[in-house]
Formats: C-alpha cells, structure tokens, sequence
C-alpha cells in the first residue's frame, strides 16, 4: 500500500487577469496559504510555464522548480489537456477548438496537429527535466460525434479511428518514453478515451505501449453512470493520475444523461464543488491507497454553484480529510509471535 500525496491543485480554472491569479507567485502564495502542498500546472498559461524554454533549458527548469518549492510546494505534474485535444480533432469541430490554438494555425488542420504534436512532446522534455514521471493530458477525438450511432456506423469505423488516433500519438508516446514520463489521458466525455473499453481499444492500438496511462476522474464516470469504482478495480495499474471532483446525476421526466442542451446549472449531470455532490471518495480513496496507486490527489475545481475561491478552501480541506496513512503493520500483530515450525506442523496436523 501507499499513502496517496496531496492535497494538490490544478491550477486552470483559477487563472485570471487579477491578483493573485496573474503570476505563478501570487498563485502558489495563495495555494499554499490554503493548505495546498502541490499544483499542477496548465501548459498553454505562459505567465506559468514558458514551455519552450522547459523544454530546452535545464536552468529554466531549476528556477522553475525551485520557486514553486520556495512556497513549500511541489509540481504534481504538467497538464497539455488543451493542446492534447488538438492531436486529433473532428472536422465537424474546427472551428471551436481554433480558440485553443495559436493565430498561425488556425484556419489550418494539419499545420493545428502538427503544432500541438510539437508542443506536447515539449512538455514531455521539460516533465523530466522538472523530475517528473507523469503527465496529465486529453486524447482528443475522431469519433466522438458517432457515440449515438445514429445514422448506424459504418463497420469498421470505429476500428480505423482507434488506428488513426493511435498512429498520430504513437511518436508522442515514444518521445515520453524516451524521456521516462507517463501519458495520463483524462478519461473524459468528448475525448475518444471516455470510458473503459474506449481506453482498452486505444490501449490495443498503441500495442498496448507502456507510457499508455489513465487520469481518474470520478466525476465524468458519475455522468456516464458508470461504475466509478469497479473502475480502479480494472484499470488501477494504469491510474498515473489523480482529479478530485465532485458530479451528481439527478434525472428527470424531462431531462436525463444527454442534458437537453442546458446550461450546466440546468442539466441532470453537474459538477460540484467536493462534498457537494455524490461520489464516494472515502471508498475511492480506501481504493487507491490498497492498490498502492503512486499519484496525487489534485482538486480540480468545477461548480455550477459554489464560488472557486470557497472551493478551493474547502477542497484542500476535503482532500486532506480524506488522504489515508498507509499502514506498516497489521492490527493483530501484537497477539503474534515468531515463526515456530513444530508448532506449525502440529497446527495443521502434519507432525
């Protein structure tokens, strides 16, 4: 077993053009006031990390590293959930996920891939030049828009998209091999990997390579109504990765799991602030902590009701509350005693 780390935050949904939001000082002041011992920290936000610089510079990296320490914190990992996205992106999705890349390459898919394939394996580089062994990311989707299979698909699509995914991030994979680091897709609804047998699928794809992780997130299962924790029961040899947040499924007469396009305060799948909603974290924690998962806790804050800043003050409690000390010894080890094997051979009548 293995005490899980924590309790970390991912810092993206806190950035904003306001102190202390604004600078990486003023964001690991404010996390480790809270409570916080680690960030992970969002890529495409250059005021946190300049990627290209990590990517090339050692120096960099030390600075980086040892500012964050200087507040008594730790890098719990990088995140490219944007840039991952855009490895493989639909068509039909263009022009929506043109916001997440840079003006020279929007209007163009291939030179979009190409650039957020470059971009990712920078992150790979600078992961192990920041001492760490796991990194947080999104798959992105070819096939999303077919999940409702309506028209019917045609056979052997979903086969040849698990193959196309596969072959554009087979050279990611490589390069975070070659550096040591981990690719932990979010298992997430939108991306290609959004359950279990999608991650199978790419699993098998890939040739089951072994830089193929998973982010746990109970949030998105409990949206999917899927069993979040038979889940760590599968797959807890991959889980590399750890969000914390709360979600709560609440169906209707008139609204159930596709949402009725409602704003996400309306819909019968939310995300709450933790503690606010319905998963079970002392089970998922319990969980975790048995199969001896090597991972950090991360808050990652997303409420259709509760302010982030009481989020987050809560979180770090909540986190905390629920991190269990693994334990060396076994409750009856007082009533013990040393290895006897007459005795043994008389217990089981052997002697």
């Amino acid at each position: 077993m293995k005490t899980i780390k924590g309790p970390g935050v991912f810092l993206a949904q806190f950035v904003d053009g306001k102190a202390p939001f604004n600078t990486l000082d003023g964001m690991c002041k404010w996390a480790a006031d809270l409570g916080y011992k680690g960030i992970q920290i969002p890529t495409w936000e250059n005021f946190l990390i300049d990627l290209d610089k990590a990517a090339e510079s050692q120096d960099y990296c030390d600075e980086l590293k040892g500012k964050v320490n200087s507040y008594g914190l730790e890098i719990t990992e990088l995140s490219t959930h944007l840039q991952g996205q855009l490895v493989a992106v639909h068509p039909a999705y263009d022009l929506m996920f043109d916001n997440f890349a840079p003006d020279a390459v929007k209007n163009n898919p291939k030179a979009r891939t190409e650039w957020a394939v470059d971009v990712v394996k920078k992150a790979a580089t600078a992961s192990r030049r920041l001492g760490l062994n796991a990194h947080a990311t999104f798959s992105g989707a070819l096939l999303w828009h077919t999940w409702h299979p309506w028209p019917q698909r045609p056979a052997g699509l979903v086969e040849m998209g698990f193959e196309e995914l596969a072959k554009r991030w087979m050279p990611i994979l490589n390069h975070f091999d070659e550096q040591g680091v981990d690719v932990c897709y979010e298992i997430h609804p939108g991306e290609d990997l959004h359950d279990g047998d999608t991650f199978e699928r790419f699993l098998a794809a890939t040739g089951n390579h072994k830089r193929v992780n998973i982010l746990y997130d109970p949030s998105h299962f409990v949206l999917q109504q899927l069993d979040y924790i038979e889940y760590i029961d599968h797959y807890h040899e991959f889980i590399k990765s750890f969000h914390v947040k709360d979600s709560e499924f609440n169906p209707t007469g008139k609204k159930g799991a596709f949402g009725g396009y409602n704003d996400w305060g309306d819909r019968a799948g939310r995300y709450r602030s933790l503690g606010d909603g319905q998963i079970d974290f002392k089970t998922i924690f319990s969980k975790l902590t048995q199969y001896g998962c090597d991972v950090w806790a991360v808050m990652e804050w997303e409420c259709c009701i509760k302010s982030p800043e009481q989020g987050a003050r809560e979180g770090a409690i909540f986190i905390q509350d629920h991190i269990i000390e693994a334990t060396e010894k076994t409750f009856d080890d007082f009533a013990g005693s040393a290895v006897d094997k007459e005795m043994l051979r008389k217990i089981l009548g052997t002697s």
